[in-house]
């Protein structure tokens, strides 16, 4: 299996610290900074085994949902 390495990018709301993963969209959360990163870990590493990222492909382009009338 190929490492993949991803960005966590932080904020808090409340008494929760948020954690976000732009390249996949993954987000979740946690009362501790190391506890929002290892929730965002899981969160990340499930979506990537369900969706996997192929190279040159954006970020959530397996995801989009098309409006068909």
């Amino acid at each position: 299996m190929a490492v993949q390495t991803f960005s966590a990018v932080l904020h808090k709301e409340g008494d929760l610290y948020v954690a976000e993963c732009p390249e996949v969209g993954t987000v979740s959360q946690g009362y501790t900074i190391e506890e929002a990163i290892a929730n965002l870990k899981e969160a990340t590493e499930l979506y990537v085994e369900e969706f996997p990222l192929s190279a040159g492909r954006g970020p959530n382009e397996s995801t989009k949902l098309s409006n068909s009338a």
